[in-house]
């Protein structure tokens, strides 16, 4: 099926699982784009209200019969989707073509004459934010798709009416090889998503894959050695450009002067070919953030955005959401959440927490996949060694059967003075009967831990 083409003659598509973060974007994309959208889900929420008031149909509940009922030409289905699903079996069955998410994803991305794309193991969503903040502040009116809600818009993604797509590029399974980037930037490679791969050699591959499908612009972390070895095994054909950022002076782009205020909030000199550029500060915290922000400027001069642009709309980012998300601050507690699940997120996440002033750091931690807790076992425990205190619950197995025979109790007689728990009612009483004024409790992980911190929330607001 050549889902270009498909695209082209038929009006009605049908997703399944509409009001996941991924798939929200792209349903608003399409109807932008004249498409008549159905969906179903299993859960309500804001994504769902919001596809419904721009004309989508969607139902509640995951069943064959919506496939007959709501008559799409063309079905679309999440990664998180399991086979056995009976939607799905029934999609399959049906005789209606039917795409994953990221073939569609492709698809759209070759809507747009320049498609901006952010990629790599680390940052991706905050960075594609950050992109994202300045394109839509500086009037260029992009469409994104981005992992994570941006406050500016309040949303996962937008549909614009320029020629501009700014879109998230995630590696996991080679999703990203569907799309066709224009600009890409490479934030860094790191050893995730390690069922798949199997090596590092082969995930440098992809991203080498990648970086060749990319038209006009390559902006790379030239500090980040697998970043370099993906780029030096890449074609170089004329014309097409690459171009490094990162804090070594070499770099193209590089941060010189670099202060930090209030202890992680950095403050930089923009040094382009070594030749000051503009000087920025960041409203989000943590050295790691000084290189996110560098691949961005890079992607905007490249793009023709002012630099004046630049230094006043990236100062306005606070971030995405999930990403060192401030919920509240009760009883002088503060309580944040984040998406970190691996152990150089963590690493990072935590070292800016231990930096920011507070008495005590609380980790509240959920590991997600039995096949990254596994592999990375000895990484996780020493990440989880730098806050004051380390809080887990059980492991989120998702899409994954535990073949590994791994447990959280595992992971945490590595790390001293670490507790378990399996509920997140249990984690939520003892964290709120530990901590004190002048703590941060902090929620990490890509699973449902939100949850928890949304329950202290709740619960320090009733108090």
């Amino acid at each position: 099926m050549n889902i270009d083409e498909v695209l082209k003659k038929i009006k009605r598509v049908h997703f399944i699982g509409i009001g996941g973060s991924g798939m929200t974007p792209l349903a608003e994309i399409l109807i932008s784009n004249g498409y008549t959208l159905t969906g179903s889900d299993n859960n309500p929420g804001d994504n769902i209200d919001k596809l419904r008031s721009l004309g989508a149909e969607i139902v509640m509940g995951q069943k064959a019969e919506n496939i007959v009922e709501l008559k799409p030409e063309l079905i679309v289905y999440t990664a998180a989707i399991l086979p056995d699903n009976p939607e799905l079996v029934a999609a399959k069955e049906s005789g209606i073509p039917c795409a994953e998410r990221a073939v569609l994803f492709g698809a759209i991305s070759r809507m747009y004459d320049n498609c901006i794309c952010i990629c790599g193991t680390h940052g991706k969503t905050t960075t594609t934010a950050m992109m994202s903040q300045i394109m839509v502040e500086a009037g260029t009116d992009p469409t994104l798709v981005i992992g994570g809600r941006l406050p500016l818009i309040d949303s996962h993604g937008r549909a614009g009416k320029s020629e501009t797509m700014v879109a998230e590029a995630c590696e996991f399974k080679d999703h990203f090889l569907t799309l066709s980037p224009d600009t890409t930037v490479v934030l860094n490679v790191d050893d995730d998503h390690m069922e798949y791969f199997k090596t590092m050699d082969n995930m440098i591959a992809s991203y080498t894959k990648f970086i060749n499908m990319t038209t006009n612009i390559v902006i790379y972390n030239g500090d980040d050695e697998n970043t370099c070895k993906a780029v030096t095994n890449a074609d170089r054909p004329e014309g097409k450009k690459f171009i490094t950022f990162g804090l070594k002076p070499e770099n193209n782009y590089s941060a010189d002067n670099i202060t930090f205020n209030r202890g992680a909030f950095a403050e930089f000199d923009v040094l382009q070919d070594g030749k000051f550029l503009t000087h920025v500060k960041l409203g989000i915290p943590g050295k790691h953030n000084v290189f996110n922000a560098l691949g961005v400027i890079a992607a905007a001069v490249e793009n023709g955005i002012r630099t004046e642009d630049i230094e006043n709309y990236i100062e306005n980012f606070r971030g995405a959401g999930r990403r060192f998300e401030v919920l509240g601050e009760y009883n002088g507690i503060t309580i944040a959440d984040d998406y970190a699940h691996h152990p150089t997120e963590l690493t990072a996440t935590l070292s800016t927490c231990m930096k920011m002033g507070y008495h005590a750091v609380w980790a509240v931690f959920q590991p997600f996949t039995y096949s990254r807790t596994y592999m990375l076992m000895d990484d996780f425990a020493e990440a989880l060694k730098i806050p004051d205190h380390c809080v887990m619950t059980k492991i989120m197995g998702s899409r994954e059967r535990n073949e590994w025979d791994v447990h959280t109790s595992q992971l945490a007689e590595k790390i001293p003075g670490s507790v378990w728990f399996n509920t997140f009612d249990e984690v939520v009483e003892y964290v709120m009967s530990h901590a004190e004024s002048g703590d941060l409790i902090i929620t990490l992980g890509c699973g449902d831990i939100y949850k928890a911190a949304k329950q202290m929330v709740k619960l320090y607001k009733e108090q």
